[in-house]
């Protein structure tokens, strides 16, 4: 495996490459499910690209930049088992030679203010800033992303029709631990126990699906009823929404490919979690 650390050397070995690319953008700390990733890249393209970059532009000032997990010596051993050939892990100057301010921005608009938006106003033009860039340094054919942040892969696949780029973008399923808890770097911050207790939340979409699928069509009131039952377990919540699959905009009566997205504090960390939920008649 190739390692490169700033951009030159990236488009330097992009240069070299021969067939097709396949990208896996990550911020590090890697576990199972970024190498379902990696894993999925490798049966779509000839080479595979992986990219760890903790992205300061995507934080807000209260949150945990400082404190993100970081694991590179680890990280990289687990990328050479899997046989990628290029990691890119540069730092903020590399990306952000004028300082993050005076950098191009890309923006998503409406959606990139919904839910996970909301309350973050710079978080997701991190994000698009971010994987604009590493498109146009790594130029791949196909890009894979997991869809627990089903939001950031719906602004994404937006980002890459308005724009027109020739990237496939492939969302994979997210990947959970024994207790159905998505899988997440920032899980180390809680204890086995907590891990067991945060599970609620998954176990919270799993009753709202049921619910939905049981043809209760009142969306507003299954949402104030999950709400409730995650505050009485100590979760501070953010949003549970119910939402039309595409645009992610409040679902109505009429809708029947639908997503529910949520976001909570529990102890430490801030979780996110989702379902996909399908209510269009068999045939």
């Amino acid at each position: 495996m190739i390692i490169v650390k700033n951009c030159q050397q990236l488009q330097n070995a992009r240069s070299e490459i021969q067939g097709t690319v396949a990208l896996v953008t990550t911020m590090g700390n890697l576990h199972q499910g970024h190498l379902s990733l990696v894993e999925k890249a490798k049966q779509e393209a000839d080479n595979v690209i992986v990219t760890i970059f903790v992205n300061p532009l995507q934080f807000s000032a209260n949150e945990d930049l400082d404190s993100y997990p970081r694991t590179l010596t680890d990280d990289i051993e687990k990328l050479e088992t899997l046989g990628v050939d290029l990691l890119f892990t540069p730092t903020n100057d590399d990306i952000y030679p004028e300082g993050m301010n005076s950098h191009t921005h890309v923006i998503v608009p409406s959606i990139s203010y919904l839910y996970c938006g909301a309350n973050r106003k710079r978080h997701f033009l991190g994000v698009t800033t971010i994987v604009c860039k590493l498109f146009n340094l790594t130029r791949p054919n196909v890009a894979i992303f997991g869809k627990k942040d089903f939001q950031q892969l719906t602004i994404i696949q937006k980002m890459v029709t308005d724009l027109a780029m020739p990237i496939k973008i492939i969302g994979m399923p997210t990947f959970r631990e024994s207790s159905g808890l998505a899988m997440s770097s920032r899980n180390r911050y809680l204890s086995s126990e907590e891990k067991q207790q945060a599970a609620t939340l998954y176990e919270t979409l799993k009753w709202a699906e049921q619910q939905l699928k049981s043809g209760h069509s009142n969306y507003r009131e299954i949402e104030s009823i999950a709400i409730t039952k995650l505050k009485e377990r100590h979760f501070n919540v953010e949003y549970f929404n119910i939402c039309q699959h595409t645009t992610l905009s409040p679902a109505t009566d009429g809708d029947k490919k639908l997503v529910i997205l949520c976001a909570s504090k529990f102890r430490k960390p801030r979780l996110i979690d989702n379902i996909i939920v399908d209510l269009t008649p068999s045939l």
